[in-house]
């Protein structure tokens, strides 16, 4: 999903030209007609960039700017005068402007101006971001999703995060749930208390009590000093306990101890110690099946599963492939000191088409790769050969990157419901439009030139000028088109 761009101006005819022309940058736009419609936006919408003017009737830029400073909206703002006056610029500068232009804006320059003011912010954020993971602070607004599959985990991990109920965190290896684990720390009272991972699955069988639990000197062999455990290093805060289904079975009998008396007994220790961790754990594997099999104890399972929360596997929600592969992208260009600044059309719908049986950490180890091999400032389908070759021509097209709306698929003819969903993917997904309905009758003309402009809304991302220039007819007429079809909305 390309990044959103407001664009603030009470002007409809440069209105519609800057939109014209932010489209052709391959990104999206909205649009606001002047200061007031502008901050409803900013406050209900994701919106990652602005072009405002400065001169409006309602609410001027300078108010937006003040506004949106006041709101705590932290996204770059490029505003644009008809008047290159000194004064005014500095003014939208220490009001929090980005940048300025001067009306008319040339396409270079404001190309340029977006594309830096963009980047600047992504990687402001990589590193607010990387930094709240290093001191623990990672909040769950710091998860990277626009999915509305997300939505409701989410909502779920704040509850959580405002209690110290016990979570058990489920999903396929690689999802993220560690990930959450530290949102749903950083997001609650425990925040500035340590937050400690520890994989069970990596523990050898002999050591998992004393690393646990921590021992007493002389405990046993090669013990020449006392240790604290993991549950020490933790008190105060959260343990994480991941890979849980690898706990061998001494180990799991004392932690349901430690978790129904609140303290620990170390190893070779003559008395208990008292302590006070919310255990957060995750598992990729069905605890259920595990308990029926005598794998894994009941009890313990029921004192872990008090608020199971599941992450669904990144096939599952591919909105979130491209926002995820801007993120990583930012991040890493970064730290290999390399000048790349996205990934191409047929680039990023390679990866959308793809199964990502090792979800988000083999996306991640994907980017990675593809970063090294680059060579210019886009990467494309050469940098990702492991996925290219797993991959068909036809996989690729068959995954759009715009979904059929309900009103798309509402407006077929003869047709709705399951079976309309099933033809609206149909004609945008085979590269064939239906010339004859259900009937056996040959399809009115609107009909089918109506199917033909919606799959090439599709097929070109929005970018209504170049889906103008394959149709072979001007902006203008495409419009009027998509007016008199009923499809404004596509």
């Amino acid at each position: 999903m390309p990044e959103v761009v407001l664009v603030v101006d009470d002007d409809p005819v440069h209105r519609r030209l800057l939109e014209s022309m932010i489209q052709r940058f391959g990104y999206r736009t909205v649009l606001a007609e002047g200061g007031d419609h502008a901050m409803k936006i900013l406050t209900t919408s994701g919106i990652d960039g602005v072009v405002l003017d400065l001169v409006m009737p309602d609410l001027d830029g300078l108010g937006v700017l003040a506004r949106m400073r006041k709101t705590g909206l932290n996204i770059p703002v490029i505003v644009q005068t008809a008047h290159g006056g000194i004064d005014n610029i500095v003014s939208a500068i220490r009001s929090g402007a980005t940048d300025f232009v001067v009306k008319p804006a040339s396409p270079e320059r404001l190309q340029v101006s977006l594309r830096n003011a963009l980047a600047t912010r992504a990687l402001a954020g990589e590193l607010r971001r990387l930094k709240r993971k290093h001191d623990g602070t990672l909040t769950i607004a710091d998860v990277v999703t626009r999915s509305v599959t997300m939505q409701p985990l989410l909502r779920a991990a704040e509850r959580a995060a405002a209690s110290a109920i016990p979570v058990l965190i489920e999903g396929e290896s690689g999802v993220g749930k560690e990930l959450l684990a530290r949102a749903i720390h950083g997001s609650g009272e425990r925040s500035a208390k340590p937050f400690v991972a520890i994989n069970c699955g990596a523990l050898p069988e002999n050591l998992t009590e004393s690393i646990l639990f921590g021992h007493e000197k002389g405990a046993f062999a090669g013990a020449t000093e006392k240790r604290s455990g993991k549950f020490a290093e933790a008190d105060g805060g959260t343990l994480f306990l991941d890979e849980i289904a690898e706990l061998p079975g001494p180990a799991q009998a004392k932690l349901l101890r430690a978790l129904q008396e609140g303290e620990i007994e170390p190893v070779g220790g003559r008395r208990s110690v008292k302590v006070d961790v919310r255990i957060i754990s995750a598992t990729n594997r069905d605890l259920i099946a595990d308990v029926k099999a005598g794998r894994f104890r009941d009890d313990l399972f029921y004192r872990l599963h008090v608020l199971p929360l599941s992450v669904p596997p990144l096939r599952a929600r591919r909105e979130d492939i491209p926002e995820l592969v801007r993120h990583f992208l930012t991040r890493i260009a970064a730290e290999e000191g390399k000048r790349i600044r996205t990934v191409s059309g047929d680039g990023m719908a390679l990866l959308a088409a793809y199964q990502w049986p090792g979800n988000v950490r083999q996306l991640e180890n994907t980017i990675f790769r593809a970063v090294v091999l680059a060579d210019g400032e886009e990467i494309g389908i050469n940098e990702f050969p492991q996925i290219a070759g797993q991959i068909s021509p036809d996989e690729i097209t068959a995954q759009p990157l715009i979904e059929p709306s309900p009103a798309m698929v509402a407006s077929w003819p003869e047709c709705d419901g399951a079976a309309g969903q099933m033809r609206s993917r149909h004609a945008v997904a085979s590269h064939s439009l239906p010339l004859t309905d259900p009937l056996g009758d040959v399809r009115p003309l609107d009909d089918i030139e109506r199917d033909a402009i919606r799959f090439a809304i599709s097929h070109y991302r929005g970018q209504m000028s170049e889906v103008a220039r394959r149709l072979r007819i001007g902006r203008s007429t495409l419009y009027r088109k998509l007016e008199g079809l009923g499809l404004e909305e596509a």
